[in-house]
């Protein structure tokens, strides 16, 4: 007898700017559901590791804390995902790890190149915004979420927005502004980009930096999906996010 079985994919969700792991939850119990493995987890300085925080924790740290998730679970063959800001750290990691990847996924997410900060990546606006409100919250180094980046109303009910909202908290001042210094290695590494097509952030002052990176993504020939949801589809359609995320994962 031949036994059939299901192809299962090991998935490693990193989150973006102000996040934490937490809000991976629904994505990840349907991937689960699909038969996949999934960790989320969230970066130093933020989240439920909010409180380890500090003007020293930069783009360095977080590379680090992906890196060891990799190494500590002996992870290998991973589709790792990184969503807006994380795609900053997850490119870092897999730099470093390319052995344990097997698929990188830009979740509507940043991509640097070596050398390029966040800051190098969005509008200069940003940057100056950062900057002040930190300094604005007595710390110098908390940069707090700007309003207009919140997720938009009308896609989850408000009292599901407002749980989300409630858990976003500051980020690290330096892991904006420090660059990711890459070998090159990622570059050889498969890719995909998944890009939101319902956000709004290019009326926001700071621009929509996604954009560029959405285009690059498809000029080098990266696998390319799209998602009719705002920049957070963790929060506004996690079915659908797991869907294509599960079907990257099965068919790299």
């Amino acid at each position: 007898m031949r036994w059939q079985t299901r192809r299962i994919a090991s998935f490693v969700l990193v989150h973006g700017g102000w996040g934490g792991g937490w809000e991976w939850r629904a994505v990840a119990q349907a991937l689960r559901e699909h038969g996949d493995e999934v960790w989320t987890p969230t970066l130093t300085g933020m989240g439920e590791r909010s409180h380890l925080g500090g003007p020293k924790i930069g783009v360095e740290t977080h590379v680090t804390d992906v890196v060891a998730v990799l190494e500590q679970e002996d992870l290998g063959q991973v589709v790792l995902c990184g969503h807006s800001y994380g795609g900053i750290p997850v490119t870092g990691a897999a730099d470093r790890q390319p052995e344990r990847v097997r698929l990188l996924v830009y979740i509507d997410a940043l991509v640097p190149s070596d050398g390029e900060s966040a800051f190098d990546l969005v509008p200069a606006t940003f940057a100056e915004v950062a900057r002040t409100s930190a300094a604005a919250r007595g710390d110098g180094w908390r940069v707090p979420i700007p309003a207009e980046l919140l997720p938009p109303t009308g896609w989850v009910p408000e009292e599901v927005r407002g749980r989300y909202l409630a858990r976003l908290g500051g980020q690290p001042l330096a892991t904006f502004a420090d660059p990711v210094n890459l070998t090159g290695a990622v570059e050889r590494l498969p890719r995909a980009f998944l890009r939101c097509t319902a956000g709004d952030l290019a009326a926001s002052s700071a621009g929509d930096p996604i954009a560029p990176m959405a285009a690059r993504a498809q000029r080098e020939g990266w696998l390319y999906r799209e998602l009719m949801a705002p920049h957070d589809p963790q929060l506004t359609d996690p079915i659908g996010t797991a869907s294509i995320l599960h079907e990257l994962g099965a068919g790299s």
